[in-house]
C-alpha cells in the first residue's frame, strides 16, 4: 500500500489547465515518492495515480442522462489534463518519469462486431529439430530398423553400439529382413565361448538418452532369427550400463524364420539418459530387426508424449498444418516425405533421411499419425503435399500426375470398402478423418512448373472432392492470384521491428478474393536468442492485426512449433524439450492469450496517443465453456515508457462484473529475458483480479508488456 501525504497546490496546475469546464476543479497532491492527480466533477470522482504506476477509477452515482452528456467530454478533459501536466509541469517531471498517455476506445456494439473464423489460430507441425522423431512421437529407439545407414551393406548402425570387443562379437548389416519395404537387418555373431559376465551384444541410447521412470511400463517389440535355440537378455540400464533398471530373458527358438518377440519391462528406478541393451552369452549367430521400445502411457494410447500434447492442448489450436515445410520437399526428391511409405504396420515402413534438416526418421510418425494427432487435438488437419518439387529439382507439368495425392485423400476420407480407406480401417480408424484443407506444395510459387503443376492438382482434387479447400503457395496480398484458390499461403520471418510494423499489413487489402493463411510467422533474427520477451511482444502485435483483419485472414500459425534442445537446427521455437523436460518460450505463452480468439467476435478499436507507434491493440468478446461471456481487450506496449491508459467501451449490451474480471500481463525485467530448463517460468503471463473493471477504466501498462483485460459480462443491461 502507498502511504499518502496529500499536499494540495492548485496554482501549479491551473496555469497549464485550459478553462474548459467550470464544474471541474483539480487538485494535485504529492505522495511519499510519487506524483498523483485528483480530478473531481459534480457527482463523479476519479483518482489517478500517474507516476506511482497505478491508475484507479472510483465512480460515484450520476444520473444516466447526465452521464451520457458528460461521458465523452469528461474523458477528453482527463486526457488533455494528463497530457498537459506531463508536458508542461516541470515541477512534476521527475515524479512522472516519462509516462505515456493513451486513450483506447472500444466499440463493443453488436452492429459493428464481426465473427472471427473458427480456424483463425492453430499450429504448424514440421518434422524439424527432432520435433517428431525423438520428440512428440514416443518411440525410444533411434534407427529401430537399421535402415538409416542406407541400402548398401554393410552399413552404419549408428547410434547402435556393441557391448564387448571385436574378439567377442561381430555385427554388420545385411539384406535378410523379412520386410520387403525395409530389407536391412542386423547380423550379430557371438564369437566368445566363455563370454564375460552379463554377456555381449548391442545397445541403443535412443535420442540423446532414454527417459526411463520408476514404476512405469515399457513395451518392447523386436524381430529375431536364429538357427539354434538361444536366449536374449533385454535390459534398461544407465548410459554406462552399471545401473540396471529392468531386465528380462527372452527365448528364441531355433528356426530359419523370423519371430516376433514382445516383452513388458517395468522400471525399478529412474534414469533420464538410459539405454536399451540386448545381450547373450551363447556363441552363435542371431539376426535382429525392427526393435521398438514405447512407454505404455502415451496420449490416448496413440503413441504421443503426454506432456508435449498437453502443451499443444493449452494453445487451443483450431487446425494443424503438417508435415512441413521443407520436410515435405527435401533437398532432393528421393528424400521427400512420401505418405504411402509412412502408413500401414510400423514394422513395414522403410523410413527416410530428411535431408532438409539432416536426420533420419523411421516414419513411425507418419501420415496416419498426423491425422490422428489432429483429431486428438480437436484441430482441423491441413495436409501439405509435395507437388513435384524439391529444393533443387522439379518435375515438369507434362509428366506429373495427381493420382498419388488422390489416393492420400481416399486414405483419409474414403469408405471402409475403398482401396486406401480399407488401409486406414486396418490401422484402427474406421471413421473417415475430417480432412478439408490441403496445401499444394511449400514455398514453390517462384518455380517454373508450379503454376502448371498446381492447376493439375487443383482440377483433379476439385472434381473428386469439391468441398476440400485448396491453398496456393503464391502470395495474394501483393497482387491478385492468376489461378483459382480458396486460400493463399503467407510466410513472414524477420526481426522484431519487421513483425511489429506488419500489424497493419492487411488493413488495406481487398476484401474480395482468396483469404490469407499466415502459416508461418515468427521473429527469427537480430538478437532473438532462444526466444525472448521482445520477440513475443512483436508477434503479439502482429496477431492483433490479424484479429482485426480476420475477414481476409482465415488462419495463422507460428513456426516452428517444437525444438529438441539437442538439435537446434532452427531456433527459436514455441516449445523446447529434451527426453524428460519441456517448457514454453515467451512466444508460446503469448499464443495462449490468443487461445479464445478463434470463433469469437472482434470489435473496432481506436487508439489515441502521440506514442501509438509503440502500441497495438484489439478487442474481442468470447464465451467460456461455462457460457460466461467476456470482453477481452489486448494491448501491446513495445516501447520503453510506461503508459497510463484510459479504456473507454461503448455499445455493451451487458453489464461488467467486476468480481469476475481479470487482467493478464506478459512482461519481464529485460527485453532479452528467456525461459530455460533451469527457469522455465521466467517469462510467462501472470493473471490477477481487476477491481476497477468497467466500461470506463484507467489502466497502467508497463514498458515492454503485453496486457489482456478480461471483462466479465453479466446479464443484459436493463433498458428504461
Amino acid at each position: 500500500m502507498w502511504g499518502r501525504t496529500r499536499v494540495h497546490d492548485e496554482s501549479k496546475v491551473n496555469k497549464a489547465l485550459p478553462k474548459c469546464s467550470s464544474n471541474l476543479t483539480l487538485y494535485v497532491h504529492l505522495e511519499q515518492t510519487v506524483g498523483s492527480l485528483h480530478l473531481r466533477e459534480k457527482g463523479r470522482g476519479v483518482d489517478c495515480c500517474l507516476a506511482g504506476f497505478m491508475l484507479a477509477c472510483e465512480e460515484v452515482s450520476l444520473g444516466s442522462k447526465q452521464l451520457m452528456d458528460y461521458k465523452e467530454a469528461f474523458l477528453r478533459i482527463i486526457f488533455c489534463v494528463l497530457l498537459l501536466l506531463c508536458v508542461s509541469c516541470k515541477c512534476l517531471a521527475s515524479e512522472i518519469n516519462a509516462t505515456q498517455l493513451a486513450v483506447l476506445k472500444v466499440d463493443a456494439s453488436q452492429k459493428n462486431a464481426r465473427k472471427i473464423p473458427d480456424t483463425l489460430f492453430g499450429i504448424f507441425f514440421e518434422e524439424i529439430n527432432h520435433a517428431g522423431a525423438g520428440g512428440i512421437w514416443a518411440e525410444l529407439v533411434s534407427n529401430r530398423g537399421f535402415e538409416a545407414g542406407g541400402l548398401n551393406t554393410p552399413s552404419s548402425i549408428e547410434p547402435w553400439s556393441i557391448i564387448g570387443n571385436e574378439s567377442s562379437i561381430s555385427v554388420e548389416t545385411d539384406r535378410s529382413s523379412c520386410f520387403s519395404r525395409n530389407i536391412i537387418a542386423l547380423r550379430m555373431e557371438v564369437l566368445c565361448g566363455d563370454c564375460p559376465a552379463g554377456g555381449v551384444g548391442i545397445y541403443n541410447p535412443g535420442f540423446w538418452g532414454m527417459n526411463i521412470e520408476d514404476g512405469k511400463n515399457y513395451s518392447l517389440v523386436m524381430y529375431a532369427k536364429s538357427l539354434e535355440n538361444t536366449e536374449l537378455i533385454v535390459s534398461l540400464t544407465s548410459s554406462d550400463g552399471l545401473q540396471n533398471l529392468s531386465s528380462a530373458t527372452i527365448r528364441v527358438a531355433g528356426t530359419s524364420n523370423w519371430t516376433k518377440l514382445e516383452q513388458k519391462l517395468v522400471a525399478k528406478g529412474t534414469n533420464r539418459t538410459s539405454r536399451l541393451q540386448i545381450t547373450t552369452n551363447k556363441k552363435g549367430v542371431i539376426w535382429l530387426d525392427q526393435i521398438s521400445l514405447m512407454p505404455s502411457d502415451t496420449y490416448k494410447g496413440h503413441g504421443f508424449r503426454k506432456e508435449l500434447v498437453s502443451m499443444l492442448l493449452d494453445l487451443k489450436p483450431r487446425f494443424m498444418r503438417f508435415p512441413g515445410g521443407c520436410f515435405v520437399e527435401g533437398d532432393w526428391l528421393r528424400n521427400a516425405f512420401r505418405w504411402r511409405e509412412s502408413v500401414g504396420p510400423w514394422e513395414e515402413r522403410p523410413g527416410h533421411f530428411g535431408d532438409a534438416w539432416g536426420y533420419w526418421t523411421d516414419d513411425g510418425l507418419g501420415y496416419y499419425e498426423f491425422l490422428q494427432l489432429s483429431e486428438d487435438l480437436g484441430a482441423s488437419p491441413i495436409w501439405v503435399f509435395n507437388n513435384g518439387f524439391s529444393h533443387y529439382e522439379e518435375v515438369n507439368t507434362t509428366t506429373i500426375a495427381p493420382f498419388d495425392i488422390l489416393d492420400s485423400l481416399e486414405f483419409a476420407r474414403g469408405s471402409t470398402n475403398s482401396t486406401w480407406g480399407s488401409v486406414r480401417v486396418a490401422m484402427g480408424h474406421p471413421e473417415p478423418f475430417s480432412l478439408k484443407y490441403v496445401t499444394i506444395g511449400n514455398e514453390d510459387c517462384s518455380k517454373k512448373s508450379y503454376h502448371g503443376n498446381y492447376l493439375k492438382f487443383h482440377s483433379a482434387i476439385r472434381e473428386a472432392y469439391p468441398d476440400i479447400q485448396m491453398i496456393s503457395n503464391c502470395d495474394g496480398s501483393s497482387k491478385p492470384l492468376d489461378h483459382p484458390a480458396d486460400l493463399y499461403d503467407f510466410h513472414v520471418y524477420g526481426d522484431s521491428n519487421a513483425l511489429f510494423s506488419l500489424r497493419n499489413k492487411f488493413d488495406s487489402m481487398s476484401r474480395s478474393g482468396p483469404k490469407a493463411f499466415v502459416s508461418e510467422y515468427a521473429v527469427s533474427s537480430n538478437g532473438v536468442g532462444r526466444a525472448t520477451l521482445l520477440a513475443s511482444l512483436a508477434e503479439a502485435a502482429f496477431l492483433t492485426g490479424l484479429e482485426k483483419n480476420s475477414d481476409v485472414v482465415q488462419m495463422a500459425s507460428y513456426a516452428p512449433l517444437f525444438i529438441n534442445d539437442n538439435d537446434r537446427s532452427w531456433s527459436p521455437a514455441a516449445v523446447v524439450f529434451n527426453s524428460w523436460q519441456q517448457y514454453g518460450t515467451p512466444s508460446y505463452w503469448m499464443q495462449t492469450i490468443f487461445g479464445e480468439s478463434s470463433g469469437a467476435e472482434v470489435h473496432p478499436v481506436t487508439m489515441n496517443s502521440i506514442y501509438s507507434n509503440s502500441l497495438a491493440a484489439s478487442a474481442i468478446t468470447w464465451q467460456a465453456t461455462n457460457n460466461n461471456s467476456f470482453l477481452r481487450v489486448k494491448i501491446v506496449n513495445i516501447g520503453s515508457n510506461s503508459v497510463n491508459l484510459i479504456v473507454s467501451t461503448t455499445g455493451l449490451d451487458a453489464s461488467v462484473n467486476t468480481r469476475k474480471s481479470t487482467v493478464t500481463i506478459l512482461t519481464s525485467k529485460n527485453l532479452s529475458d528467456e525461459n530455460s530448463f533451469i527457469n522455465p517460468t521466467n517469462v510467462m503471463p501472470v493473471t490477477r483480479e481487476l477491481p476497477n473493471a468497467g466500461e470506463e477504466m484507467f489502466a497502467f501498462l508497463g514498458p515492454y508488456s503485453f496486457t489482456s483485460f478480461d471483462l466479465a459480462l453479466d446479464q443484459r443491461k436493463h433498458v428504461l
